[in-house]
């Protein structure tokens, strides 16, 4: 599980078989500080999350479990959302 930053939507014309009304987002993975870590990604919202707000993700197998349909072809998938961080 790791947090990132939502900063976009993608849309698509096709889906997968069990990606039918799951909405796709844009998201900048990020450290707990809030800074950039990695590649921006496209994951699956799973908890109907908007844009500029910092999520929870969950990448591989966790992924495709996360939505109402399990075992579609999802690498990542926003589960949570994160109302703050308390660094030590």
């Amino acid at each position: 599980m790791y947090l990132a930053r939502v900063t976009g939507s993608v849309v698509a014309r096709r889906c997968a078989e069990g990606l039918d009304g799951v909405r796709l987002l844009w998201g900048q993975p990020e450290d707990s500080r809030g800074k950039p870590v990695g590649q921006p990604q496209v994951a699956a919202d799973a908890v109907r999350s908007q844009l500029g707000e910092r999520v929870t993700c969950v990448d591989g197998r966790e992924g495709a479990l996360a939505l109402a349909e399990s075992f579609v072809p999802v690498d990542v998938a926003i589960v949570g959302h994160v109302d703050g961080v308390d660094v030590q």
